[in-house]
Protein backbone atom coordinates (compact mmCIF):
# COMPACT_ATOMS: atom_id res chain seq x y z
CA UNK A 1 0.00 0.00 0.00
CA UNK A 2 1.57 3.32 -1.05
CA UNK A 3 0.08 6.39 -0.19
CA UNK A 4 0.28 9.99 -1.24
CA UNK A 5 -0.13 12.77 0.91
CA UNK A 6 -2.88 15.32 0.55
CA UNK A 7 0.05 17.89 -1.23
CA UNK A 8 0.21 15.31 -3.60
CA UNK A 9 3.92 14.22 -2.57
CA UNK A 10 4.93 10.49 -2.15
CA UNK A 11 7.77 9.27 0.02
CA UNK A 12 9.62 8.45 -3.31
CA UNK A 13 9.94 12.32 -4.31
CA UNK A 14 12.24 12.72 -1.13
CA UNK A 15 14.07 9.26 -1.10
CA UNK A 16 16.68 10.29 -3.06
CA UNK A 17 17.64 13.48 -1.18
CA UNK A 18 17.56 12.07 2.33
CA UNK A 19 20.06 9.25 4.16
CA UNK A 20 19.60 6.13 5.45
CA UNK A 21 20.91 6.92 8.54
CA UNK A 22 22.41 9.57 10.90
CA UNK A 23 21.41 13.59 11.04
CA UNK A 24 23.71 16.06 10.33
CA UNK A 25 23.99 17.75 13.99
CA UNK A 26 27.69 18.63 12.98
CA UNK A 27 29.83 20.70 9.76
CA UNK A 28 28.13 23.14 7.75
CA UNK A 29 24.56 23.84 8.24
CA UNK A 30 24.52 21.04 11.22
CA UNK A 31 22.29 21.49 13.98
CA UNK A 32 25.36 22.25 16.49
CA UNK A 33 26.46 24.71 13.74
CA UNK A 34 23.47 27.21 13.68
CA UNK A 35 23.36 26.96 18.10
CA UNK A 36 27.05 27.76 17.97
CA UNK A 37 26.32 30.36 15.86
CA UNK A 38 23.33 32.01 17.98
CA UNK A 39 25.15 31.29 20.67
CA UNK A 40 28.82 33.54 19.71
CA UNK A 41 26.49 36.30 18.07
CA UNK A 42 24.44 37.01 21.10
CA UNK A 43 27.42 36.96 23.27
CA UNK A 44 28.86 39.63 21.02
CA UNK A 45 25.83 41.88 21.02
CA UNK A 46 25.73 41.75 24.55
CA UNK A 47 29.20 42.79 24.91
CA UNK A 48 28.74 45.68 22.00
CA UNK A 49 25.88 46.70 24.76
CA UNK A 50 27.99 46.70 27.73
CA UNK A 51 30.67 48.52 25.31
CA UNK A 52 28.68 51.45 24.35
CA UNK A 53 26.32 51.72 27.13
CA UNK A 54 23.00 51.33 25.56
CA UNK A 55 21.26 48.61 23.61
CA UNK A 56 20.69 48.66 20.08
CA UNK A 57 17.99 51.11 18.74
CA UNK A 58 18.42 52.39 21.62
CA UNK A 59 17.28 56.52 21.93
CA UNK A 60 20.15 57.11 24.39
CA UNK A 61 22.06 56.13 21.49
CA UNK A 62 21.23 58.91 19.70
CA UNK A 63 24.68 61.39 19.19
CA UNK A 64 26.35 59.15 21.17
CA UNK A 65 29.85 59.89 20.84
CA UNK A 66 30.67 55.84 19.71
CA UNK A 67 28.45 54.32 18.01
CA UNK A 68 27.70 50.78 16.07
CA UNK A 69 29.12 50.30 12.51
CA UNK A 70 27.76 47.02 10.90
CA UNK A 71 28.86 44.12 11.31
CA UNK A 72 31.73 41.92 10.22
CA UNK A 73 31.99 38.47 8.77
CA UNK A 74 34.49 35.65 10.72
CA UNK A 75 34.81 32.08 10.09
CA UNK A 76 36.16 30.64 13.45
CA UNK A 77 37.07 27.00 13.49
CA UNK A 78 35.86 24.60 16.11
CA UNK A 79 35.40 21.60 16.84
CA UNK A 80 32.21 21.00 14.97
CA UNK A 81 33.84 22.74 12.17
CA UNK A 82 33.76 26.24 10.43
CA UNK A 83 30.80 28.38 12.10
CA UNK A 84 30.62 31.63 10.20
CA UNK A 85 29.65 34.10 12.51
CA UNK A 86 28.81 38.36 12.29
CA UNK A 87 31.24 40.54 14.67
CA UNK A 88 29.82 43.91 15.61
CA UNK A 89 31.99 46.95 14.79
CA UNK A 90 32.19 50.09 16.62
CA UNK A 91 32.90 53.85 14.67
CA UNK A 92 36.33 54.43 16.78
CA UNK A 93 37.47 50.46 16.60
CA UNK A 94 37.63 50.68 20.86
CA UNK A 95 35.17 47.22 21.06
CA UNK A 96 37.04 44.49 22.32
CA UNK A 97 35.35 41.73 22.31
CA UNK A 98 36.25 37.95 24.93
CA UNK A 99 33.75 36.10 23.55
CA UNK A 100 35.43 35.83 20.41
CA UNK A 101 39.01 37.88 20.91
CA UNK A 102 40.18 40.05 18.35
CA UNK A 103 42.38 37.64 15.91
CA UNK A 104 41.05 34.73 17.39
CA UNK A 105 40.46 31.88 14.37
CA UNK A 106 40.04 28.94 16.64
CA UNK A 107 37.37 27.74 19.58
CA UNK A 108 37.67 24.56 21.25
CA UNK A 109 35.39 23.09 23.18
CA UNK A 110 32.50 25.60 21.86
CA UNK A 111 29.69 22.31 21.12
CA UNK A 112 29.78 21.45 24.93
CA UNK A 113 29.55 25.18 26.10
CA UNK A 114 26.53 25.25 23.41
CA UNK A 115 24.92 22.45 25.25
CA UNK A 116 25.62 23.65 28.24
CA UNK A 117 24.38 26.68 27.76
CA UNK A 118 21.10 25.15 25.90
CA UNK A 119 20.06 22.32 28.88
CA UNK A 120 18.70 25.97 30.56
CA UNK A 121 19.82 24.70 34.29
CA UNK A 122 22.87 25.91 34.56
CA UNK A 123 23.48 28.81 37.28
CA UNK A 124 25.33 31.89 36.10
CA UNK A 125 28.41 31.08 38.50
CA UNK A 126 28.72 27.56 36.70
CA UNK A 127 28.35 29.06 33.03
CA UNK A 128 31.19 31.39 34.07
CA UNK A 129 33.42 28.94 35.43
CA UNK A 130 32.72 26.60 31.92
CA UNK A 131 33.50 29.71 29.73
CA UNK A 132 36.27 30.20 31.75
CA UNK A 133 37.55 26.23 31.29
CA UNK A 134 36.68 26.81 27.52
CA UNK A 135 37.98 29.92 26.25
CA UNK A 136 40.35 30.93 29.39
CA UNK A 137 38.63 34.14 29.52
CA UNK A 138 36.73 35.71 32.24
CA UNK A 139 33.00 36.73 31.56
CA UNK A 140 30.92 38.62 34.89
CA UNK A 141 27.94 37.09 35.87
CA UNK A 142 25.75 39.47 34.64
CA UNK A 143 26.91 39.20 31.38
CA UNK A 144 26.64 35.89 31.18
CA UNK A 145 23.32 36.02 32.46
CA UNK A 146 22.23 38.44 29.81
CA UNK A 147 23.47 35.71 26.91
CA UNK A 148 21.64 33.04 28.49
CA UNK A 149 18.48 34.95 28.78
CA UNK A 150 18.93 36.10 24.75
CA UNK A 151 19.74 32.30 23.56
CA UNK A 152 16.81 30.87 26.03
CA UNK A 153 14.28 33.40 23.82
CA UNK A 154 15.82 32.04 20.57
CA UNK A 155 15.79 28.47 21.60
CA UNK A 156 12.25 28.76 22.93
CA UNK A 157 11.53 30.34 19.00
CA UNK A 158 12.55 27.45 17.87
CA UNK A 159 11.10 25.35 19.86
CA UNK A 160 7.18 26.35 18.71
CA UNK A 161 8.56 26.93 15.21
CA UNK A 162 6.24 26.38 12.77
CA UNK A 163 6.98 22.99 10.44
CA UNK A 164 5.99 21.94 7.07
CA UNK A 165 2.55 21.34 6.20
CA UNK A 166 3.45 17.71 5.31
CA UNK A 167 6.64 15.22 5.77
CA UNK A 168 6.55 12.20 3.67
CA UNK A 169 8.46 10.54 7.13
CA UNK A 170 8.81 11.04 10.50
CA UNK A 171 10.86 8.91 12.41
CA UNK A 172 10.28 9.03 16.53
CA UNK A 173 11.88 7.35 18.91
CA UNK A 174 12.64 8.06 23.20
CA UNK A 175 15.65 7.17 24.87
CA UNK A 176 16.59 7.41 29.12
CA UNK A 177 19.04 9.38 30.02
CA UNK A 178 19.81 10.93 33.85
CA UNK A 179 18.29 14.44 34.25
CA UNK A 180 19.18 17.11 37.31
CA UNK A 181 16.16 18.49 38.42
CA UNK A 182 16.42 19.06 41.84
CA UNK A 183 18.25 15.23 42.05
CA UNK A 184 19.04 12.74 39.71
CA UNK A 185 16.79 10.59 37.94
CA UNK A 186 16.22 9.02 35.04
CA UNK A 187 13.90 10.12 32.93
CA UNK A 188 12.93 9.92 29.04
CA UNK A 189 13.81 12.21 26.37
CA UNK A 190 11.54 12.09 22.91
CA UNK A 191 13.03 12.52 19.74
CA UNK A 192 10.96 13.38 16.66
CA UNK A 193 13.04 13.88 13.11
CA UNK A 194 11.07 14.48 9.94
CA UNK A 195 12.01 13.93 6.45
CA UNK A 196 11.04 17.18 4.33
CA UNK A 197 9.24 16.55 0.78
CA UNK A 198 12.80 17.87 -1.05
CA UNK A 199 14.73 15.09 1.61
CA UNK A 200 15.94 17.57 4.26
CA UNK A 201 16.39 15.49 7.73
CA UNK A 202 14.53 18.48 10.08
CA UNK A 203 14.52 18.01 14.49
CA UNK A 204 11.14 18.34 14.96
CA UNK A 205 11.59 18.53 18.57
CA UNK A 206 13.13 17.12 22.19
CA UNK A 207 11.02 16.71 25.23
CA UNK A 208 11.51 15.83 28.43
CA UNK A 209 8.88 13.39 29.98
CA UNK A 210 8.48 11.62 33.78
CA UNK A 211 8.31 8.26 34.40
CA UNK A 212 8.94 5.26 31.63
CA UNK A 213 8.35 6.36 27.75
CA UNK A 214 4.47 6.31 27.65
CA UNK A 215 2.50 6.08 24.75
CA UNK A 216 -0.37 8.93 26.40
CA UNK A 217 2.87 11.18 26.38
CA UNK A 218 3.89 10.30 23.09
CA UNK A 219 -0.21 11.67 22.16
CA UNK A 220 1.00 15.13 23.75
CA UNK A 221 4.38 15.40 21.76
CA UNK A 222 2.33 14.16 18.42
CA UNK A 223 -0.56 16.48 19.32
CA UNK A 224 1.89 19.68 19.75
CA UNK A 225 3.82 19.06 16.57
CA UNK A 226 0.01 18.61 14.62
CA UNK A 227 -0.58 22.10 16.27
CA UNK A 228 2.74 23.72 15.16
CA UNK A 229 1.17 23.23 11.33
CA UNK A 230 1.68 19.45 10.57
CA UNK A 231 -1.19 18.67 8.51
CA UNK A 232 -0.12 15.13 7.49
CA UNK A 233 3.07 12.56 7.61
CA UNK A 234 2.30 10.00 5.06
CA UNK A 235 4.82 7.58 7.18
CA UNK A 236 5.76 7.34 10.85
CA UNK A 237 8.43 4.92 11.97
CA UNK A 238 8.43 3.81 15.37
CA UNK A 239 9.41 0.93 17.73
CA UNK A 240 7.07 -1.65 18.89
CA UNK A 241 5.88 0.31 22.45
CA UNK A 242 2.44 -0.44 23.50
CA UNK A 243 -0.66 2.03 22.39
CA UNK A 244 1.75 3.76 20.18
CA UNK A 245 -0.02 3.20 17.01
CA UNK A 246 -3.22 4.35 18.41
CA UNK A 247 -1.65 7.71 19.48
CA UNK A 248 0.10 8.28 15.77
CA UNK A 249 -3.56 7.53 14.37
CA UNK A 250 -5.15 9.41 16.70
CA UNK A 251 -3.14 12.34 15.36
CA UNK A 252 -2.67 11.41 11.67
CA UNK A 253 -5.41 9.27 11.27
CA UNK A 254 -4.38 8.23 7.65
CA UNK A 255 -0.80 8.18 8.39
CA UNK A 256 1.03 4.42 8.06
CA UNK A 257 2.53 3.43 11.41
CA UNK A 258 5.95 1.40 10.51
CA UNK A 259 7.79 -0.60 13.27
CA UNK A 260 11.49 -0.14 13.02
CA UNK A 261 12.52 -3.10 11.31
CA UNK A 262 16.33 -3.04 12.42
CA UNK A 263 14.34 -2.28 16.61
CA UNK A 264 12.52 -6.00 15.68
CA UNK A 265 15.48 -7.49 14.67
CA UNK A 266 17.21 -6.41 17.74
CA UNK A 267 14.34 -8.15 19.83
CA UNK A 268 14.54 -11.08 17.95
CA UNK A 269 18.22 -11.71 18.92
CA UNK A 270 17.46 -10.31 22.70
CA UNK A 271 15.07 -13.50 23.09
CA UNK A 272 17.38 -16.18 21.34
CA UNK A 273 20.87 -16.97 23.01
CA UNK A 274 23.84 -15.44 21.55
CA UNK A 275 25.46 -19.18 20.09
CA UNK A 276 22.25 -19.25 17.80
CA UNK A 277 22.55 -15.17 16.51
CA UNK A 278 24.79 -16.06 13.30
CA UNK A 279 22.53 -18.59 11.79
CA UNK A 280 19.09 -16.13 13.09
CA UNK A 281 20.34 -13.75 11.24
CA UNK A 282 20.47 -15.57 7.67
CA UNK A 283 17.42 -17.62 8.28
CA UNK A 284 15.84 -13.93 9.35
CA UNK A 285 17.17 -11.66 6.11
CA UNK A 286 14.61 -13.34 3.93
CA UNK A 287 11.58 -12.52 5.57
CA UNK A 288 12.27 -8.45 5.58
CA UNK A 289 13.85 -8.56 2.01
CA UNK A 290 11.20 -10.39 0.56
CA UNK A 291 9.21 -8.78 -2.80
CA UNK A 292 5.92 -8.65 -1.01
CA UNK A 293 4.06 -9.58 2.34
CA UNK A 294 3.24 -12.89 0.73
CA UNK A 295 6.53 -13.94 0.06
CA UNK A 296 7.59 -12.72 3.71
CA UNK A 297 4.71 -14.30 4.90
CA UNK A 298 6.10 -17.80 3.33
CA UNK A 299 9.90 -16.78 4.60
CA UNK A 300 8.40 -15.95 7.89
CA UNK A 301 7.03 -20.06 8.18
CA UNK A 302 10.40 -21.48 6.93
CA UNK A 303 11.89 -19.15 9.64
CA UNK A 304 9.68 -20.53 12.72
CA UNK A 305 10.02 -23.96 11.29
CA UNK A 306 13.65 -24.38 12.01
CA UNK A 307 13.29 -21.69 15.45
CA UNK A 308 9.52 -21.96 16.35
CA UNK A 309 9.86 -24.76 18.90
CA UNK A 310 13.30 -23.27 20.52
CA UNK A 311 11.93 -19.88 20.80
CA UNK A 312 7.98 -19.70 20.98
CA UNK A 313 8.92 -16.32 22.39
CA UNK A 314 10.22 -14.72 18.87
CA UNK A 315 6.81 -16.53 17.21
CA UNK A 316 4.94 -14.16 19.33
CA UNK A 317 7.16 -11.22 18.58
CA UNK A 318 6.75 -11.05 14.67
CA UNK A 319 2.99 -11.99 15.24
CA UNK A 320 2.22 -9.19 17.16
CA UNK A 321 4.48 -6.63 15.45
CA UNK A 322 3.76 -7.99 11.91
CA UNK A 323 0.88 -5.41 10.79
CA UNK A 324 3.34 -2.62 11.82
CA UNK A 325 6.07 -4.40 10.03
CA UNK A 326 4.40 -5.04 6.64
CA UNK A 327 3.84 -1.78 5.21
CA UNK A 328 7.65 -1.78 4.56
CA UNK A 329 7.46 -4.68 1.80
CA UNK A 330 5.30 -2.24 -0.06
CA UNK A 331 7.78 0.12 -1.13
CA UNK A 332 10.87 0.56 -3.40
CA UNK A 333 14.50 -0.82 -2.36
CA UNK A 334 15.36 3.32 -1.95
CA UNK A 335 12.10 3.92 0.15
CA UNK A 336 13.20 0.94 2.03
CA UNK A 337 16.69 2.18 3.11
CA UNK A 338 15.47 5.79 4.54
CA UNK A 339 12.77 3.95 6.90
CA UNK A 340 14.50 0.15 7.70
CA UNK A 341 15.07 1.77 11.15
CA UNK A 342 14.84 5.02 13.61
CA UNK A 343 19.07 5.50 13.27
CA UNK A 344 18.40 9.03 11.84
CA UNK A 345 17.66 9.67 15.64
CA UNK A 346 20.55 7.25 17.33
CA UNK A 347 23.32 9.77 16.48
CA UNK A 348 21.22 12.05 18.32
CA UNK A 349 20.55 9.85 21.23
CA UNK A 350 24.18 9.17 21.29
CA UNK A 351 25.33 12.81 22.09
CA UNK A 352 22.75 13.29 24.28
CA UNK A 353 23.85 10.05 26.40
CA UNK A 354 27.63 10.97 26.04
CA UNK A 355 26.40 14.86 27.75
CA UNK A 356 24.68 13.05 30.67
CA UNK A 357 27.61 10.95 31.19
CA UNK A 358 30.56 14.03 31.00
CA UNK A 359 28.37 16.08 33.39
CA UNK A 360 26.93 13.06 35.46
CA UNK A 361 23.24 14.17 34.35
CA UNK A 362 21.48 16.75 32.11
CA UNK A 363 19.60 19.73 33.79
CA UNK A 364 16.19 20.25 33.05
CA UNK A 365 13.85 23.56 34.18
CA UNK A 366 10.57 23.69 33.14
CA UNK A 367 10.04 25.25 29.38
CA UNK A 368 9.30 28.86 29.51
CA UNK A 369 7.09 28.21 26.36
CA UNK A 370 4.61 25.59 27.21
CA UNK A 371 4.61 22.78 30.33
CA UNK A 372 6.55 19.92 29.05
CA UNK A 373 10.22 20.31 29.77
CA UNK A 374 12.15 20.50 26.61
CA UNK A 375 15.73 19.73 26.00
Amino acid sequence: MRRVGRSGHSPSSSSSGARADGVDLVGPGGLLAGLTKQVLEAGLEVEMDEHLGYTKHAAEGRNHGNSRNGARSKTVLTEIGPVEIEVPRDRDSSFDPQTVRKGQRRLGGVDSMVISLTAKGLTTGEVEAHLAEVYSTTISRETISKITDRVLGELGEWQTRPLDRVYPVVFIDAIVVKIRDGQVANRPVYTAIGVSVDGQRDILGLWVGTGGEGAKYWLQVLTEIKNRGVDDVCIVVCDGLKGLPESIAATWPLAVVQTCVLHLIRNTFRLAGRRDWDQLARDLRPVYTAVNEADAQARLDEFHTIWGNRYPAIRTLWTNAWSEFVPFLDYAPEIRRVIYSTNAIESLNARICRRSRNSLGLRSRNSPVGSQDKV
